[in-house]
């Protein structure tokens, strides 16, 4: 397993969405800039919120694009062509209809399950290699209530479910980061908030 030398947070650009379901990738990728002491600052050669900084002396790039979700490829291929990353050094955070709020996965490779933004960045890369992180929202049950789901906001015991799963990621992370996949999974697989 390749260490992981960037962390892309996905969510959909601007104030109106920031607090929605579909932001919970990009949730995590604020936090772990937060708690290393720096923001995200915007950087346009990667369509995006960037920064970099140092997890258990590794240094790691966190990257939350600000195209629209659809289009979140172009600034994963731009982050990686710049540092010469390779698809299975990436580690892709992003909200998960298929798991319950409080619950989180890792998950090596794969297709994009009807995730536009995994869609997306699997074309832009042309490999689905890609390590993700999958934020368990729940589901709203009915497939056309999905769009109004994923753009809705969180209530607030959800909201706690989610942000505990959240910080049980950020534990993991250092394990998944140095390249230790199993050992992160075995953690985060058995927490059940």
């Amino acid at each position: 397993m390749s260490q992981v030398k960037a962390i892309i947070g996905l969510a959909n650009p601007g104030d109106n969405y920031a607090a929605t379901r579909h932001n919970a990738g990009a949730w995590l990728v604020e936090i772990l800039a937060r708690q290393a002491g720096t923001e995200l600052r915007p950087e346009k050669k990667f369509l995006g919120l960037y920064a970099k900084v140092l997890l258990e002396g590794q240094e790691l790039h966190l990257l939350e694009p600000t195209t629209f979700m659809n289009r979140s490829g172009a600034a994963v291929a731009a982050l990686c062509q710049f540092y010469k990353i390779a698809p299975q050094e990436l580690l892709v955070a992003h909200d998960e209809l298929d798991l319950p709020p409080g619950t989180a996965r890792y998950k090596q490779g794969g297709g994009h399950g009807g995730h536009n933004g995994l869609r997306d960045i699997i074309s832009a890369l042309s490999d689905k290699g890609f390590n993700r992180l999958r934020i368990g929202i729940g589901h709203p049950g009915d497939s056309r209530q999905v769009t109004n789901y994923v753009l809705g906001r969180p209530g607030k015991a959800e909201l706690e479910a989610i942000g505990g799963a959240l910080n049980e990621c950020l534990a993991t992370l250092p394990l998944a980061v140095a390249g230790d996949m199993a050992k992160a999974m075995s953690r985060l697989h058995s927490y059940s908030g």
